[in-house]
């Protein structure tokens, strides 16, 4: 009888050693792209293709002169491309965050038909494909003057609308309402008891709902290049496009280059907020 905890803690211990190799390969696998974009970043454009998987040597090596040529090429300044890139995540994570989170208030507390139509409707969303609705989006932003970086964040509002309400949704109805209805005794009205007592409290699905959204806008590419106006506007991932196809040559270096640059402000964005990621997505799903 005194054996048998014994064998099934080196039963226990064995299978998290298999778990831990098993992910650990995962895990590199996940990674090796990244390190070889970062590797040929700093290599010569003729030597990326031919020597794709080995580091750079004395030969290959070409410092930074791939990160100067992808920001100075062409007549289009790569600051510019950051700085439209920078403004639409940014303008529409505020704009996604705000009116998702007091819609899924709403539908969450007022329990009625059209709140439920409404929800589902929302939910719905997360299923159509973007390429159903591309042309059409595109000759309605077009018409309605959606086509730069200031209005084009309620373009996107729609398309990650459906994520955000349910995940709010999820999160509201795990609350108590005991406290709303403190507040509304105490003389709060809605919106005070919405921005003074909800939002806080919303925090942890706020900053999973905001992370999941900064890093599919900043990596977007399709949507822009059907919207804005690339001879204005050019965010990273269409300047990196034009970069490829320009004069009929690929710069494959400076691909690279540009492809990192654009992930290190996310990269790092995601390390300092990842912890708050499954917390969120756990809070939001305790009920539905």
């Amino acid at each position: 009888m005194k054996s048998e905890p014994l064998e099934i803690s080196s039963k226990s211990k064995l299978t998290n050693r298999i778990l831990t190799v098993i992910f650990s390969v995962i895990s590199v696998i996940y990674v090796l792209p990244i390190v070889i974009v970062i590797m040929n970043s700093f290599k010569f454009n003729e030597y990326v293709n031919s020597a794709t998987f080995a580091f750079p040597n004395s030969v290959s090596f070409s410092g930074f002169k791939n990160y100067v040529h992808g920001m100075t090429f062409g007549n289009y300044p790569f600051y510019n491309s950051v700085l439209f890139s920078f403004t639409i995540t940014v303008l529409s994570t505020i704009l996604i965050l705000l009116c998702t989170s007091m819609c899924a208030w709403y539908l969450a507390r007022v329990d009625n038909l059209l709140s439920k139509v409404i929800y589902y409707l929302c939910v719905f969303s997360m299923v159509v494909p973007f390429q159903m609705v591309m042309f059409t989006l595109s000759k309605t932003a077009d018409t309605l003057g959606l086509d730069t970086p200031l209005t084009i964040p309620i373009i996107y509002l729609g398309f990650g609308a459906g994520l955000a309400v349910f995940m709010f949704f999820g999160f509201v109805k795990s609350m108590p309402i005991e406290i709303e209805e403190a507040a509304s005794i105490d003389g709060c009205g809605p919106l005070r008891t919405f921005f003074g007592v909800v939002l806080p409290m919303m925090k942890p699905t706020i900053i999973s709902v905001g992370i999941l959204e900064i890093m599919w806008i900043w990596n977007d590419y399709l949507l822009p290049y059907l919207v804005l106006d690339k001879r204005i506007y050019m965010t990273i991932p269409i300047h990196i496009q034009y970069l490829q196809g320009s004069y009929g040559s690929v710069d494959l270096g400076a691909v690279m280059a540009l492809i990192v640059l654009s992930i290190i402000p996310i990269i790092i964005f995601y390390g300092i907020c990842q912890k708050h990621i499954i917390k969120g997505v756990m809070t939001g799903a305790v009920k539905g």
